[in-house]
């Protein structure tokens, strides 16, 4: 029995039964993808059209069933990005070096920033970073780029921007070889400690908000193609409002002079999840809240208490990290039933 693509009930419009051949989309594993989709589509199915309403667990039960269609498509990404490239996957390892080399120069050789081991302070936050720009951006176009896969055969349209955030994951690990090389090469082990179990906690919580501005970008830029140019600008601000080249230590410390205090750093960091999430990475893998103070123990120097981190324990950065989470989840709820009910105009918009 024929699927029916999303959003509009009885007026669902039937997926096509055939859709032999090759995908007219653009990249690598298209074929395999149709036919993965076509032999789906030919399982026997009770329903004949989607249920009007969202229903989250059934929706995720759903995209259960299209798995592998989100793999292919994820490493259709993956292929895609390095296909015909001579350095290949080490690309994605020389951007982060490019910013290190840059930010290097202007913060601690022209600014004088004295952040210790700047490096591994950089690369905890930046690579973090880099997979939520790099999912959005991708995302963005993921819809618009495989136009004609969308056009010809029924899959959950949602796995367009989930094998975007997939593929930046894969380049995430890549980089996070160049941050354990400098960990290694600068000997940096002093303060890993309970700090790295705020890891998989920061791990969840970038996922979860990438994911969901990510649906919200993917269906915004099929209806309205400026999102994606808008997104660049967004984005570039958005850098440069979270503490991940200046420290955290020093957005804390500005809030607490000013009549806002406290409250205002807590509305800081509930406004921009980011800072709460690039703020778990930094702790974990940086874990220096006063690395000026162990530096200058040994010297007999006078001890600068000044800090790099968010002047928080363990407990109270876990729980930012959960706000953040707690976050994500609504907005993921919010932007994929808007996600949802726009995918049924998806193929008359493209």
């Amino acid at each position: 029995m024929a699927r029916t693509d999303e959003g509009r009930g009885g007026k669902g419009r039937k997926g096509d039964k055939g859709a032999g051949g090759a995908v007219g989309a653009a990249g690598v594993g298209s074929a395999q993808i149709e036919e993965r989709v076509s032999a789906l589509e030919s399982e026997p199915e009770v329903k004949t059209s989607e249920n009007p309403r969202f229903h989250p667990i059934r929706r995720l039960t759903h995209l259960w069933h299209y798995r592998e269609i989100l793999v292919n498509l994820t490493r259709k990404e993956v292929k895609v990005k390095y296909t015909s490239s001579v350095l290949g996957t080490a690309w994605s390892m020389l951007n982060p070096l490019m910013y290190l080399l840059v930010f290097t120069f202007v913060f601690e050789v022209v600014l004088k920033s004295g952040i210790p081991n700047f490096p591994i302070y950089l690369l905890s936050g930046l690579l973090a970073w880099n997979v939520f720009s790099g999912a959005l951006t991708l995302s963005a176009r993921s819809v618009v780029d495989n136009a004609n896969l969308v056009k010809k055969v029924y899959f959950p349209r949602e796995i367009l921007p989930l094998s975007s955030v997939g593929a930046t994951l894969f380049d995430f690990l890549l980089q996070g070889i160049v941050l354990i090389a400098f960990m290694i090469l600068m000997r940096y082990f002093d303060y890993l400690g309970w700090n790295l179990l705020l890891l998989p906690l920061s791990m969840i919580a970038l996922v979860l908000f990438t994911v969901s501005l990510s649906l919200w970008v993917g269906a915004l830029n099929v209806k309205y193609r400026d999102t994606q140019h808008l997104l660049n600008l967004a984005l570039l601000t958005w850098f440069w409002l979270t503490p991940i080249v200046y420290p955290m230590g020093f957005v804390q410390k500005e809030f607490l002079h000013t009549r806002f205090g406290e409250t205002g750093l807590l509305v800081y960091l509930i406004v921009n999840p980011m800072a709460s999430i690039i703020s778990g990475f930094q702790r974990a893998l940086y874990g220096a809240v006063f690395p000026y103070s162990h530096q200058l123990a040994s010297s007999g120097a006078p001890t600068n208490r000044a800090h790099i981190l968010l002047n928080v324990s363990i407990g109270e950065q876990a729980a930012l990290l959960g706000i953040a989470i707690g976050i994500s989840l609504l907005l993921i709820l919010v932007f994929w039933r808007s996600f949802f009910r726009q995918a049924g105009d998806f193929a008359e918009e493209l």
